[in-house]
C-alpha cells in the first residue's frame, strides 16, 4: 500500500491565492517557471496575476465566472490562471491545436464568460480562428453580445503583462496588430489600476476550498471532448500526496513538456510546481537541438510527461556529447542518464493518469527495477482513491488474474462534467467506470490491458491490442497500434499499423514470423501496414485517429 501524506490536508493552503501568497512570501525571487527564455519568479506571479485579477474584477468577473486561457506553455498562462483563481473564477485552458470550429464548441460548451488569448502560435492564427467563430469580435467594441456565444462577453488578445515585447504567442502590448485596443489584455490591465488591493484581498478570502478551480477538458481521443471539474481543496490535496510519493521538494527543478491545458501539465507539473515550492522547466521550442539546448542551461533534476513529447531528442547528432546528468529521476527515460535509466522500460512501475482523476490515480513509490512477474505493472492506487476491476456485464468484483474494468472512487476524483448531471457520470455508490481494462495480481499490483470495447474477439478469442502492441516493441522495437476489423468468417481479424522509422527497412512477413514465436496463432496480426511517421493519422490533439487508423487499415485489404 502507498503511503498517505500524513494529515497534509490540515497544514496545506488548500486555495489557490492562499498557497501563491505562501509561497510567494518564502520563496519570492527564485524561479517559479523557466520556459525557453521566458521566466517567472514565484514574486512576479504574484504581483503580474495580481494586476490581472484586479482588471478582472473590473469586467465584473468573480466567483463562478468561466475565464478561458488560450496561450502556450509559459507566463501568460500561468499568470492567467493564478489570476483567475485568486478570485475564484473558474479557469478553463483551451487547447492550442484547436481550429476555430473546435474554439467555438469549446467556449459554448464550457460556458465562457470571459477569454484570454494569444495571438498566434505555431502558424495558428487565433485572432483569425477567433474571429470566424464569434463574427461580432469585429463587428462592435466589447462587451459582447452574441446569439451564437450568449455567455461569452469579452474576447482579449495580448500578453498578461504591460510593456511585453510582441512574440508569437504574446502580440504587442503597445497595440496588438490588426485587433482594436478595447479587444486586448493591455486595456484589461488598465482597467484594473482602477481597482484597489483591498477589493482583490476580499475576493481572494472569499475563495473556499469546495469552490472550482478549473475545468480541463479531455483529449477527446474516443469521444467527444469532455469538461472535467476539479475544485481547490481536491486537487491541492491530492498533488501533495503526489509529490510526496514523487519527493519533489524545494530543490528540485521538473522539465515537463506537457501542454498546461491537459491535465498532466496543469496538475501533475504546473500546480505540483508551485505546491513543491520547485522549478518548472518547459520548451516550446520545435528543434530537438533547441530542447536540448533548455536542457543542459536549466539542468533540471527531475523529468515528467509523455514519451512522445521528448522522441525526437535522442535522435538528434548532438544528443551524444549533451550533458544531462543533472535528471537524476522521472518517467522520460530516452533522455535520462544511463546510470538512472531502466535497462528494460516494462520493469519500471508505471503510472495512470486521467483528467477525471485529476492527473496520477495509480503509481508506486518505487523507483527501482522490479521482478519479471511484474512486468508491465501500474503500481497501486494513489493515496485517496478506491479501486475495483468489474465485470462490465454484471458488476460482478473480479478476483486476481482476471480482467475487467477499472472503476475508481475517493475524494480527489472530478466533481463531475461540466453540463452532466452526477448520476450520469458516477453510479449510485459513487464509483466513477473508468472504461480502461485492468488485472490485478496477488499483491494488489495492476495491469492495463486496453479499453473496454478495444478488445478483439476473432474466432471466438479475445485479443488485447495492448498485448500485440507490447509483443511488436519486443521483438522489432518497433511502435504499433493495433484494432480489430471486421471478418465475415472469424467476427473480427487482428490488424496492426506498424511505425517505421526513417531509414529502417522492415519486412512485414518476416515480422508475421518472429511474433508467432511470441503469440498464440490467433494473436498474430493477420493484416500489418507499415507506415512512416508522418503518414500515421493523428487528430488536432497530436493523439491517434484511430477511426481513420481502422478505415485505413481497411482499405488495405
Amino acid at each position: 500500500m502507498i503511503a498517505t501524506t500524513v494529515d497534509a490536508g490540515d497544514r496545506l493552503a488548500l486555495t489557490v491565492p492562499a498557497l501563491l501568497r505562501e509561497q510567494a512570501a518564502r520563496h519570492g525571487s527564485r524561479a517559479l517557471l523557466t520556459c525557453d527564455d521566458d521566466v517567472l519568479t514565484y514574486a512576479e506571479a504574484e504581483r503580474r496575476s495580481g494586476e490581472l485579477a484586479r482588471g478582472l474584477l473590473a469586467l465584473g468577473v468573480g466567483s463562478g465566472t468561466h475565464v478561458g486561457l488560450l496561450y502556450p506553455n509559459g507566463s501568460d498562462f500561468v499568470v492567467g490562471w493564478l489570476a483567475a483563481a485568486r478570485i475564484g473564477a473558474v479557469t478553463v485552458p483551451l487547447s492550442t491545436f484547436s481550429t476555430s470550429a473546435e474554439l467555438g464548441a469549446l467556449l459554448r460548451g464550457a460556458d465562457v464568460g470571459v477569454l484570454l488569448s494569444a495571438t498566434s502560435y505555431r502558424g495558428h492564427d487565433y485572432v483569425a480562428a477567433l474571429r470566424a467563430a464569434v463574427p461580432e469580435i469585429a463587428q462592435a467594441p466589447p462587451p459582447l453580445f452574441a446569439p451564437s456565444m450568449p455567455v461569452l462577453r469579452q474576447v482579449l488578445f495580448g500578453p498578461t503583462v504591460e510593456g511585453a515585447e510582441g512574440a508569437e504567442g504574446s502580440g504587442d502590448a503597445g497595440g496588438v496588430e490588426g485587433v482594436d485596443p478595447a479587444w486586448t489584455v493591455p486595456a484589461l490591465l488598465a482597467r484594473g489600476a482602477e481597482i484597489g488591493a483591498d477589493v482583490l484581498l476580499a475576493a481572494e478570502d472569499g475563495v473556499r476550498a469546495s469552490d472550482r478551480m478549473v475545468i480541463v477538458h479531455t483529449s477527446g481521443s474516443t469521444s467527444a471532448p469532455k469538461g472535467v471539474i476539479h475544485t481547490h481543496g481536491a486537487l491541492i490535496r491530492h498533488l501533495a500526496n503526489l509529490n510526496e510519493i514523487r519527493r519533489y521538494t524545494p530543490d528540485d527543478s521538473l522539465f515537463s513538456n506537457s501542454p498546461f491545458f491537459w491535465i498532466g501539465g496543469f496538475a501533475y507539473a504546473l500546480l505540483g510546481t508551485l505546491l513543491a515550492g520547485g522549478r518548472l522547466v518547459c520548451s516550446n521550442a520545435t528543434a530537438a537541438a533547441d530542447v536540448l539546448d533548455v536542457l543542459e542551461r536549466e539542468r533540471p533534476t527531475m523529468v515528467n510527461g509523455y514519451a512522445q513529447s521528448v522522441a525526437q531528442l535522442p535522435a538528434d547528432p548532438t544528443f551524444a556529447r549533451r550533458d544531462l546528468s543533472s535528471i537524476r529521476r522521472g518517467n522520460l527515460y530516452s533522455i535520462m542518464p544511463a546510470d538512472v535509466r531502466p535497462a528494460d522500460p516494462q520493469l519500471r512501475h508505471q503510472m495512470l493518469g486521467m483528467t477525471e482523476a485529476g492527473s496520477v490515480c495509480l503509481v508506486s513509490e518505487d523507483e527501482s527495477d522490479q521482478p519479471e512477474h511484474r512486468r508491465g505493472s501500474f503500481g497501486q492506487p494513489a493515496p485517496g482513491f478506491a479501486a475495483r476491476i468489474v465485470d462490465p456485464a454484471d458488476g460482478r468484483v473480479l478476483g486476481p488474474g482476471e480482467v475487467g474494468e477499472l472503476w475508481l472512487r475517493g475524494p480527489f476524483l472530478m466533481e463531475g462534467y461540466h453540463g452532466r448531471e452526477r448520476h450520469d457520470v458516477f453510479d449510485a455508490d459513487g464509483w466513477y467506470h473508468c472504461g480502461d481494462l485492468f488485472r490485478a495480481d496477488a499483491d494488489g499490483y495492476l495491469y492495463f490491458q486496453g479499453r473496454d470495447g478495444d478488445v478483439i474477439k476473432t474466432g471466438g478469442a479475445n485479443v488485447s491490442p495492448v498485448e500485440v502492441e507490447a509483443t511488436i516493441r519486443d521483438v522489432a522495437g518497433l511502435t504499433a497500434h493495433v484494432v480489430g476489423l471486421p471478418d465475415g468468417a472469424r467476427g473480427q481479424i487482428v490488424a496492426a499499423a506498424v511505425r517505421v522509422p526513417a531509414g529502417r527497412s522492415v519486412d512485414a512477413d518476416q515480422l508475421r514470423r518472429r511474433l508467432a514465436e511470441q503469440l498464440s496463432a490467433y494473436k498474430v496480426p493477420r493484416r500489418i501496414m507499415l507506415l512512416a511517421e508522418h503518414e500515421v493519422p493523428t487528430m488536432s490533439s497530436g493523439k491517434i485517429d484511430v477511426p481513420a487508423l481502422r478505415e485505413l487499415l481497411r482499405a488495405a485489404g
